[in-house]
């Protein structure tokens, strides 16, 4: 079996890292491994990478995104360039994951696709497919995209449009070009966007909920004394929290609060925060750049006393996952498919833009004990969240779908 998977990363970003490993997974049962991407990190990779566009072609779409709101239809020529090389490859199913990212086509892929009809498993990892415009839209409690966008209170974030408010169109051309694929399984990693996705214009579509998988034999619990004393954090309660980009989407003003109210027996430590970020940072937050260093991350995740994910928008997000497998346990906002990732015995959930419910919560971890959540956390993240099993999981539905089965749901909530 071939497998042609689609994706704007490949070997950087949660999605990137998440397409190379299911790639990964095809190659050791035997089966070609194909990757069509835009932008990859360090590395190299066991598939077959074809890379789409180019710099020049990126910032083109870029432009076309910021001045006509019409992000997902730039790119023709590079699209056009990628089809060729799928009617040569002749793969047996093709695998989409996030096809924003201003590289891709969307108008000529699925004019194609309809044509061919192979089949298609899509990984949903945000809303973005079925929106005219936002990758999340509860950030503003939106609901518009039920019944068809327009007057988007979010044109001006990603993809941000400077001038012109476009949704309505590219909301009816989305769900005009999405639907027609005779066979086409959607995947979700989360219940969360699976109920989403059951209420949009892809509503006819098989939905399966495969949630992201992690190396736990990679990130597991390790002696944290070296990067404590390389961060000065010895001695000190370690509150960690780490994401691809900061904002306030994210919860970057949130822990600013939440610094406010913590004695010197505290260290904030963020990963993932541009240098300008970093300089502006109170004293007891610890701004550290986004690193491909996962031996460094691992060590972090394991030293810390607790894990806060205040996201305010989110899927499924791994870094809960890691924190976990690293025996770490976790504090999320009731946000997206972010609760999902724990259980009473793992950490706890509070209220979205809580801040004062997150101080609360960490005291209560801290009151606990970190040595009373970590095995709980270590066995959670080996139980549901192994890549072998979840990536295992993609496998399984490749074949099956290629051979016309209904393979039902693999993940039931644990």
């Amino acid at each position: 079996m071939k497998v042609l998977q689609i994706n704007a990363t490949v070997n950087t970003t949660s999605t990137g890292r998440i397409t190379e490993e299911i790639g990964q997974t095809l190659l050791d049962h035997g089966h070609g491994s194909y990757i069509a991407y835009s932008k990859s990190g360090p590395g190299g990779s066991g598939s077959h990478l074809i890379r789409i566009g180019n710099d020049i072609d990126f910032y083109r779409h870029g432009l076309k995104t910021r001045a006509l709101d019409r992000h997902g239809f730039g790119s023709k020529k590079s699209t056009q360039d990628l089809v060729g090389q799928i009617k040569n490859i002749k793969p047996d199913v093709i695998g989409l994951h996030n096809l924003h990212g201003y590289y891709l086509n969307i108008e000529v892929l699925f004019k194609y696709l309809k044509n061919v009809q192979i089949p298609v498993i899509w990984t949903l990892h945000d809303c973005w497919p079925f929106t005219g415009h936002c990758s999340f839209f509860d950030y503003v409690s939106c609901e518009k995209w039920k019944t068809g966008c327009y007057e988007c209170p979010l044109s001006n974030r990603y993809p941000a449009s400077w001038f012109i408010d476009n949704s309505e169109k590219n909301y009816h051309q989305k769900s005009e070009l999405f639907n027609g694929l005779k066979n086409l399984t959607i995947v979700t990693p989360s219940h969360w966007l699976a109920e989403l996705t059951s209420q949009s214009f892809l509503s006819k579509y098989p939905v399966e909920v495969i949630p992201n998988g992690i190396d736990v034999d990679r990130f597991e619990p390790v002696e944290p004394s070296l990067v404590k004393a390389k961060y000065q954090l010895t001695d000190k309660k370690i509150i960690l929290g780490v994401a691809s980009v900061w904002d306030r989407r994210k919860g970057l003003d949130d822990f600013l609060q939440l610094s406010k109210q913590l004695d010197d027996h505290f260290r904030i430590v963020l990963i993932g925060l541009s240098e300008k970020t970093i300089r502006e940072l109170p004293s007891n937050i610890i701004g550290i750049p986004r690193t491909e260093n996962i031996d460094e991350l691992i060590s972090l995740y394991s030293c810390a006393d607790v894990f806060v994910n205040p996201t305010l928008v989110d899927n499924f997000p791994t870094t809960n996952l890691e924190a976990l497998a690293c025996g770490t346990p976790v504090i999320t906002y009731k946000t997206g498919g972010s609760p999902e990732a724990i259980d009473a015995n793992t950490g706890l959930i509070v209220p979205k833009g809580d801040v004062g419910a997150l101080h609360f919560g960490i005291r209560e971890i801290l009151k606990n004990g970190k040595s009373n959540y970590s095995k709980a956390c270590r066995n959670r993240a080996i139980a549901y969240f192994n890549k072998e099993e979840r990536f295992r999981d993609y496998l399984n539905l490749y074949e099956n779908v290629r051979q016309g089965d209904n393979i039902g749901n693999y993940y039931a909530e644990g």
